[in-house]
């Protein structure tokens, strides 16, 4: 998942548009998709740029291309993976009208590109056909505003609780299912060099607990982490940290993620996404660990979800074309293929099911919360609210300050950014 801050500057909501205005224009035959045609004999090339990803799932995508090609002759499908600045780049070439037909847009990015008008509406091109019932609710309601889907989500993970099976047994204890239990569990598991918890203390990990007891990390479109819900909620964690001494960030043991301090058994337990069962496979394979449902909270489950979803230009002179490749990459058939390794986990529940992710011993814990987690995306103003408590919440964990002083003081300051906007 790409978190990085939305780089807002005066203007460019209608420099975006005027791109959109300039490049929309058909061309002098009528024809939608002006670069190859039927008339032509000629393939129509459509543009698609991601990020990239591990050899593994390169490969899966160019398999991916080359299926919907060998179906639709009339596209040919030109990839491009932009590996540094992913977003800038995007947003520079679709200011100048460059941009491709489709790319990747990470939800987290989502709110703030579509409020600029440069993403094309897909609803008038959806078929009965595409079955949008079957993708998990919260992921596609993430690319949804004002009632227009801009995109269909790709693949998507949530977070589990990964624990180490040996350290579990050895201290006698059962998988934690409630938070209680969790703090509970860590303490007996703190022992030998050993944390209960290696810790992300980042809002990206820790908004499903902040919000676990009511309260709203994000109101009307401002900082609301300084409520005293919010702040009740995240207590725990601060406390693990500095007075039960269960809890620790993967840094202050010399590690740089979860998944290291997991896979280098300086955690009994760490809450993770997908992303960590191909690196604990290759990096530690000889670890023994199962994942579960976090731990629930006043007897609700609650999780997070991060998705990225295709979306088409709206200044693509082919957006027909551009659509067929959409619903072709985001259709059962091309997301089985692109997920059938593992790395990525499917959005539709046809495909999960059809792959058996749902009854999966390490993935059915992630499929399970899809269908009740917060996805990672909340409005506009959320790279200005994440970098703000970042900063303040990190003091806190680390115990220089109590956490509702620093909330209050990151809140304010998130604020008053959002204001001069």
């Amino acid at each position: 998942m790409r978190m990085r801050k939305w780089l807002s500057t005066v203007g460019v909501a209608s420099v975006l548009m005027a791109g959109i205005l300039a490049g929309c224009s058909k061309d002098s035959s009528g024809n939608k998709d002006s670069e190859g045609s039927k008339e032509s004999g000629k393939p129509v090339e459509v543009t698609l740029a991601g990020w990239g990803g591990n050899p593994t799932e390169e490969k899966l995508l160019k398999q991916v291309i080359e299926d919907f090609e060998s179906k639709h002759k009339d596209v040919k499908v030109k990839y491009e993976v932009i590996s540094e600045q992913y977003m800038d780049v995007i947003k520079t070439r679709l200011i100048g009208g460059e941009g491709p037909d489709v790319f990747y847009l990470d939800a987290f990015e989502a709110p703030a590109l579509i409020e600029t008008g440069v993403l094309e509406p897909l609803d008038e091109y959806v078929t009965d056909d595409f079955d949008v019932e079957d993708f998990e609710k919260p992921l596609a309601e993430a690319f949804i505003q004002d009632g227009k889907t801009y995109g269909f989500p790709k693949d998507y993970s949530t977070l589990a609780l990964f624990y180490n099976k040996k350290m579990l047994s050895d201290a006698g204890v059962e998988v934690p299912k409630t938070f209680e239990e969790f703090r509970e569990a860590a303490k007996k598991l703190t022992k030998d060099g050993v944390y209960g918890f290696g810790v992300a203390p980042e809002l990206a990990r820790m908004f499903w607990l902040g919000e676990s007891t009511g309260g709203d990390i994000v109101k009307d479109g401002k900082a609301n982490f300084a409520s005293p819900e919010v702040v009740s909620a995240l207590q725990p964690i601060i406390d693990m940290h500095n007075v039960d001494k269960t809890a620790a960030e993967p840094k202050e043991v010399g590690a740089n993620w979860g998944g290291e301090i997991f896979g280098q058994g300086k955690s009994a337990m760490v809450i993770e996404g997908n992303w960590a069962i191909p690196f604990l496979a290759d990096t530690f394979p000889d670890i023994e660990y199962g994942t579960a449902e976090l731990p629930t909270v006043d007897g609700k489950h609650s999780t997070m979800a991060y998705s990225v979803a295709y979306v088409m230009n709206g200044a693509s002179k082919k957006k027909e074309a551009s659509w067929k490749l959409i619903s072709y990459l985001t259709g059962k058939e091309g997301m089985e293929t692109w997920t059938s390794k593992g790395y990525a986990l499917p959005t539709r529940k046809s495909v999960a099911e059809k792959l058996g992710y749902d009854k999966d011993e390490l993935r059915a814990s992630l499929v399970a919360g899809a269908s009740y987690a917060t996805v990672w995306s909340e409005g506009t103003n959320l790279p200005i609210i994440m970098n703000n408590f970042n900063n303040q919440f990190l003091s806190a964990f680390l115990g220089k300050r109590p956490l509702e002083e620093a909330l209050k003081e990151a809140e304010k300051q998130a604020n008053s950014e959002i204001d001069s906007k």
